[in-house]
């Protein structure tokens, strides 16, 4: 057992609300490199892999469900976001998108120095400096709104297709 006292999700404070200026410069960084995203080329079926994998390693439910619907109405298929966790052991993947993919991870566990080496290299060999920095840019982004998220506990709750 340990000494942690959980705080009910009534009592949680959604950040976003209570200091919306903070959650409005966030929101205009994300357009920004949203829109870095589309002029390095990236669609947006690849910025939702980006958003959801990320979402997936922060453990962030609410981005989860809003990233799933959103890379599912870019195209994206159900086996592709399904294998998403493993997307290294699959093949339906393409060079461009595991080199994204792996900057996203590295993005998100700067801790792990080998694993930001080895996703530098392998972006570098595939992608451009415009697409390396529009894909680490856009990780960043997803990054800061799963803490949103995940510090203020947003409710995830069923939609009417469910």
């Amino acid at each position: 057992m340990s000494d942690v006292t959980v705080v009910p999700a009534e009592r949680r404070v959604f950040i976003d609300k209570q200091t919306p200026q903070a959650y409005r410069a966030q929101a205009a960084a994300a357009e920004v490199a949203g829109a870095a995203a589309a002029e390095a080329g990236l669609d947006r079926g690849l910025v939702e892999l980006v958003n959801l994998r990320v979402s997936q390693i922060n453990g962030c439910a609410y981005c989860l469900d809003v990233h799933t619907r959103a890379a599912l109405r870019a195209g994206e298929t159900a086996q592709r976001l399904g294998v998403l966790p493993a997307w290294r052991d699959t093949q339906v993947f393409t060079e461009r998108e595991r080199a994204v993919l792996g900057l996203a991870e590295a993005t998100t566990t700067p801790s792990d120095a080998a694993l930001q080496e080895a996703a530098y290299g392998a972006a570098r060999a595939v992608l451009t400096d415009q697409e390396i920095s529009a894909a680490v840019w856009v990780a960043i982004a997803i990054n800061a709104f799963n803490r949103v998220s995940i510090m203020s506990k947003h409710p995830v709750r069923r939609t009417a297709a469910n």
